[in-house]
């Protein structure tokens, strides 16, 4: 397949796990986060409220290896690792943060349409 069959609707293109990558809640939220600079672990998850250090850790290293985010281990005591977004990973920056003001912006809307929807009978009892 060369770049201009690339189509994320087949299910056999390569692309579409890029798509799934950066589609995860998880990514947005850490995209957002180290968008203002490398953050150390801790800082990250601080920044991504409910995210577990085990989800954290994984996320970190499937972006690491789509060559989103860099890892920087520092040899000193105590041991100290910061991750930052390498130059493809900013690219994300302005879709996801679209996507997050998005979300801010609608989220009473969707609520509502949320209560309205669960608010009627949709299936009759019979």
């Amino acid at each position: 397949m060369t770049e201009r069959e690339w189509n994320v609707m087949l299910a056999t293109c390569p692309s579409r796990t890029s798509l799934a990558r950066i589609a995860n809640k998880w990514t947005a939220m850490i995209v957002v986060t180290l968008s203002g600079g490398p953050r150390r672990f801790g800082e990250v998850r601080e920044a991504v409220g409910g995210i577990s250090g085990k989800v954290l850790a994984d996320t970190l290293r499937a972006l690491e290896r789509d060559g989103i985010v860099e890892r920087t281990a520092y040899d000193q005591m105590p041991p100290r690792v910061e991750y930052e977004l390498t130059p493809l990973g900013h690219t994300l920056h302005d879709p996801l943060a679209a996507l997050r003001r998005w979300a801010e912006t609608h989220i009473v809307e969707v609520e509502a349409a949320r209560d309205a929807y669960d608010a009627e009978e949709r299936f009759p009892v019979m």
